[in-house]
Formats: C-alpha cells, structure tokens, sequence
C-alpha cells in the first residue's frame, strides 16, 4: 500500500491531502517502464559483449578445434613435402643419372593446375582464403606424388632393361683361363694360315685342348647349332638381346640346340678343330648391331687386372691366326 502524502495550506491552516493527477501516474508509470527497458536492454547488450552463451561457448571451441587440426594438418603438408623433394632430388641425380634418363624438371613437379577454377565451391566463406590455399596444396602435392609415382615406375623398367643388358652382354671368356694353352691370335689384321695374305681376323683364337669345354659369355638364346656356314665348321651363336650375338666356331660337338635358353657360364659345347682350322683351338666372335667389334673388352666379368693386361698384350701382336 501507497503511502498517503499531505501538504500545508496556510490560507486554511491545516494539512491537506495530496491528490495524484490519473496523468501524471501514468507518466510515472510510463518513465518507470522506460527506465527498466533500456536498463534490461544494457544489461543484455554488456552480457552480450563480456558473458558467452553455451553455444558460443560451444561454436568457439569447435573453432579452436578447427585451428588445430589445421595447424597439424599443415605440419603434415610440409613434412611431406621435404619427404617427396628428398625423393625427388635423388631421382633426379641419382636414379636417373645411372640409368641414362632425361631429369624431370621442377616446373613440371611443381606444376599447379590451370584452366577452369578448381575452388569456387570454396569461396564466400570467412574462411575462404585459408581452405583455397589448403585445397591448392594439397592437389599441388598429390600432383607431385603422380609424378614421382611415374618416374619410379619407369626407373623400375630401366632398373629391369638394365638387369638384362648386364646378364645379356657377353661379359666372360669362352674357355677358362685353367684349359687355355695360350691365346693364339687377337681381333684385327692377321696373316692367313693357308693363303698367308694379311685379311681381317674377326675374333680371337683360344688354343685349348680337343673336348675343352666352351662356355655361353651371356645370357641369351642359341640362333645357330650347325655347320652350315662356310669355314666355321660346326658352331654356335647366341642371341644375347640389344643387338648382341656371340659366335664360337670350329668346335668338337654341340651341348645345345636351336632355340634353347642359355645362362652366363653353361656349358654349351666343346672345343675341336672342325671347318677351315690347323688345330684344335676356339675361335671366338662378338657381333653388335650386325657389325664385328673387338672381343677383348668384353671379358669384365672373368679376369682379373692382370689377367686382362697380360690378354691384351698377347691379343695385340700381329701373328698368324688359326682359321
């Protein structure tokens, strides 16, 4: 209950009672009401400002959560990034190096992608900006992971072409150092046994007791088992692959046939003195490409340092050949 309030009237000397206007208590009312909006209203807007609601508490730890798995997902980028360039600067100067490979250059490994925009789903957010630059490098770097994948793929051929020439090429002398009697003659102008006139010598003379053994220099397949070619009597050839064929002439009998495989070291027949020869010697012949090259560089694989000087010395010599 309101209190009553009362005022002096001098002309009445006594105490009369105030009486409010209807007016004037609705506009008290009406300041009243006024006052406690605007004092809600700031109370709102300061708790807005300074005191978070459960969902924003909620949408900020969300975003915190955000930036975190961003900042580990961008660790992750750059470790793999300075993985694949080790990987790729090893391919370059290592891998394709040995295997006589053009390098890949870094425009091509570094190559974004041009044409239509690959990212406008991504645009118009608060965000944009940081999710295209994530998008991008990470299509950069999978580009990248293609690339190098190729590259190692084709090196991964050339590793197994490789494998082959080195298994193929005739790499070994035909008959061991521990059969040989000597070399009797080397590759170039040699006097004829039985005309005497200086001509071309095509191989090398192994001088080896009849039924020596006589052994493949490479991997290959044996093309030819006959005597079916004038003055080689009966002989081998070997197709070894990447243009290379070995022959072995004059021999005592056969331990292969047309089209067998052969490996590096078989036995694949013996020594004798069949077709145009004056003793029981091997007359051995490498062909590259169809063209006669000089057998003596190819013994890599067989001899020793000293062994191959002392060959060379004696392959050197102008003497008679055997055939």
């Amino acid at each position: 209950m309101s209190k009553v309030k009362y005022y002096y009237d001098p002309e009445s000397l006594s105490y009369r009672k105030i009486e409010r206007k209807k007016s004037t208590s609705f506009m008290y009312a009406l300041l009243f009401l006024l006052a406690s909006g605007l004092f809600a209203f700031g109370f709102v807007f300061i708790a807005g400002q300074y005191i978070e609601s459960p969902k924003e508490k909620a949408l900020k730890r969300e975003l915190q959560n955000m930036e975190f798995q961003y900042d580990i997902l961008n660790k992750k980028m750059t470790d793999a990034e300075v993985v694949l360039e080790n990987i790729a600067d090893r391919d370059n100067n290592l891998y394709r190096v040995y295997f006589e490979a053009n390098p890949i250059p870094d425009a091509q490994r570094r190559a974004g992608f041009g044409g239509i925009n690959r990212y406008k789903q991504f645009e118009g957010f608060d965000n944009s900006k940081l999710i295209i630059e994530s998008n991008k490098r990470l299509d950069i770097l999978q580009k990248q992971i293609v690339v190098q994948s190729k590259s190692l793929d084709e090196i991964k051929v050339l590793a197994e072409e490789k494998e082959k020439l080195l298994a193929a090429i005739p790499a070994i002398q035909p008959v061991s150092n521990e059969d040989l009697t000597r070399m009797a003659s080397g590759y170039g102008m040699r006097s004829d046994p039985f005309t005497k006139v200086r001509k071309m010598h095509k191989g090398m003379d192994f001088t080896a007791p009849r039924g020596t053994p006589v052994y493949a220099s490479g991997d290959g397949v044996v093309v030819r088992a006959d005597s079916g070619s004038s003055g080689y009597g009966k002989h081998i050839r070997i197709d070894h692959g990447f243009g290379y064929i070995s022959l072995y002439a004059h021999l005592y009998k056969y331990n292969v046939r047309k089209n067998q495989k052969v490996k590096r070291g078989d036995i694949i027949g013996f020594v004798g003195s069949t077709g145009r020869s004056q003793a029981p010697h091997l007359h051995y012949e490498i062909r590259k490409d169809g063209n006669n090259i000089n057998p003596v560089n190819f013994y890599y694989g067989s001899l020793t340092a000293k062994e191959f000087s002392k060959l060379l010395e004696h392959a050197s010599m102008e003497n008679q050949s055997l055939d």
